[in-house]
């Protein structure tokens, strides 16, 4: 069993550019901690995720993005 000794621990991402999906964000609590950052990325969506089902207004903060 590993022990995580760190607060600074950062997970392993399963792709590039994965810190910046909704469903990670989603995760670590961004959309409580900063709601104000959080609403524009999620505001007039123009995209959904084939994965999770979420939405967002821009691809890139997804996985699998779909244009709506």
């Amino acid at each position: 069993m590993t022990t995580i000794r760190s607060r600074n621990f950062v997970p392993e991402m399963p792709h590039s550019g994965h810190n910046k999906h909704l469903c990670y964000l989603v995760n670590v609590g961004f959309n409580i901690s900063r709601r104000n950052d959080y609403l524009p990325l999620v505001t007039d969506p123009k995209f959904i995720c084939k994965k999770c089902g979420r939405v967002a207004k821009d691809a890139r903060n997804l996985c699998s993005p779909r244009k709506l």
